[in-house]
């Protein structure tokens, strides 16, 4: 257990304290919830300093008082015993988190091969996060989405937000992070008439949202496209230019929207997700930079290999990456995740504590 890095955090709990104290703080919205966020992911680690602290100050005592009376001694015995699962509990909590925990993200859903079938499986996806975001209070909004004509949906993005400051701060991002990568299904589709099963796949990529201090973007560096928005099938749904295409010419980043009905709102839209999708490439290139292993927890919905599997004959959902299997695919599929979702967050909790930075894969 690094004192330092305990003493340097608790000092930082304390200061930041102060300024939430501070009535002047809330005049700027911004501020005062990014300030928020931090002091709630201190809040457990100096909950579980105090915890130790105390304890370690009552077993000195019990001690003590051991000595003059024994009848205090299985008191002391008690005390000692609870230390060493406050003393990991703690150590746990210094190991450094994840910086992006806290904050709200973007998900973005592709249909892949299999046409109108993975069009559909994708819209699935997009009710099964909505649904899951419910269930824990979330605020979810879409952002621009192109269905397809069976009902299900081309390419979709999906802001999932946190009301307030998150507890402990573990945000949007501390939960669906693991999401990132290509979701197969396997059943049959309602556009199969001989019964066979069919696979088929869809990519899921989930971005923290960036605030403004998060990413500078030069206006210079982008250029702007406005055109008429479509719908399924390719045609027209508005007789103005409302459409709005930004591309960030150093990175060649392309953003399109066309979901809102001006062109103001569809390019403030577009700059909600150019500004994702730059922090977590300047996430991306400071982990290469910094030579760390740890897998992206953002990457592109183009990889070949799969995380996971819906198995819909069988009602199974399979998560390849930790070797998880559940047969209770039509709950996850409910927004029931967190069975999966947990057993990730464990697989990655034993992994650094492990000083292992890597999710184990398979």
């Amino acid at each position: 257990m690094s004192s330092e890095r305990l003493a340097a955090l608790l000092d930082e709990y304390a200061e930041l304290e102060k300024r939430l104290a501070d009535p002047a703080i809330h005049a700027d919205q911004g501020t005062a919830r990014r300030v928020g966020r931090r002091y709630a992911e201190l809040v457990p680690l100096n909950k579980a300093a105090g915890e130790l602290e105390q304890a370690r100050a009552d077993l000195v005592a019990a001690r003590e008082l051991a000595a003059e009376d024994p009848s205090f001694a299985a008191e002391a015995e008690s005390i000692a015993a609870g230390l060493p699962a406050l003393e990991e509990r703690l150590a746990e909590l210094l190991i450094p988190r994840d910086p992006h925990d806290a904050k709200d993200v973007i998900v973005e859903i592709k249909a892949g091969e299999g046409g109108e079938e993975s069009a559909l499986f994708a819209g699935d996806l997009l009710r099964m996060y909505t649904r899951y975001a419910e269930r824990h209070g979330w605020l979810t909004e879409v952002i621009d989405a192109q269905d397809s004509d069976l009902g299900g949906v081309k390419d979709v993005s999906l802001a999932i937000k946190t009301k307030g400051v998150p507890e402990g701060g573990n945000g949007v991002w501390s939960r669906l992070k693991w999401e990132g990568g290509v979701h197969r299904v396997q059943r049959v589709p309602v556009t199969e008439s001989q019964g066979r099963i069919h696979t088929s796949a869809a990519g899921v990529l989930v971005l923290p949202e960036a605030e403004d201090v998060d990413v500078t973007i030069d206006p210079n560096e982008l250029r702007i496209d406005v055109f008429r928005s479509s719908g399924p099938g390719g045609q027209s749904v508005n007789t103005t230019d409302s459409a709005v295409r930004i591309t960030h010419v150093p990175t060649g980043i392309v953003v399109s929207c066309q979901n809102e009905k001006s062109q103001l709102q569809n390019r403030e839209q577009a700059m909600r997700i150019l500004r994702a999708r730059l922090l977590a490439a300047a996430q991306e290139q400071a982990n290469a930079a910094a030579s760390d292993a740890r897998k992206a927890q953002v990457r592109t919905v183009d990889r070949s290999e799969r995380i996971r599997t819906y198995n819909y004959p069988q009602n199974r959902i399979t998560d390849h990456r930790i070797g998880y299997t559940a047969y209770n695919l039509d709950l996850a599929l409910a927004g029931e995740l967190d069975g999966v979702l947990d057993a990730l967050a464990e697989a990655d909790r034993a992994a650094r504590l492990a000083g292992d930075t890597e999710l184990t894969r398979r």
